[in-house]
């Protein structure tokens, strides 16, 4: 399980630090792919099967569940940690969560997100008494 919240910076190659206690459970090769909210979400490869089955259990003949694929799938790729503990973010995927210099690593459960700092300092979490409350009524108890 991820968890935790790390300050990083990327360099001018688009390389990004990992840290080490996200690279313990992630191993050297895991994949990166667009996140919702506008952030990234890295998955070991483990985890990264399970989404995959899940995904591609989805009807085809359903428009909605076709984007949601061509969304998480098109924009995945495999990404290696090299000898510094750096991994390199494609430009696809840094223009998608905007990523220029200053990035937060999020540990959240089974993945991890990458957002640029600005738009993890601009979330708003002044209503979460109002979402725990919507989240009983799908069976979510706190």
């Amino acid at each position: 399980m991820y968890m935790g919240e790390y300050n990083h910076t990327i360099d001018t190659k688009g390389r990004l630090i990992v840290p080490s206690k996200f690279r313990e459970s992630l191993g050297d090769a895991f994949v990166v792919t667009k996140g919702f909210d506008g952030c990234l979400f890295v998955y070991d490869k483990n985890e990264w099967a399970k989404f995959e089955e899940k995904l591609t259990a989805l009807p085809v003949t359903n428009h909605e569940a076709r984007k949601l694929v061509r969304f998480f799938l098109a924009g995945a790729c495999e990404a290696e940690v090299d000898k510094q503990g750096r991994v390199l973010i494609p430009t696809n995927l840094r223009t998608h969560a905007g990523l220029v210099k200053d990035v937060v690593l999020v540990g959240v459960a089974s993945k991890i997100e990458i957002w640029s700092k600005e738009k993890w300092d601009s979330n708003n979490y002044d209503d979460m008494d109002e979402i725990a409350g919507k989240l009983e009524e799908l069976g979510l108890s706190l």
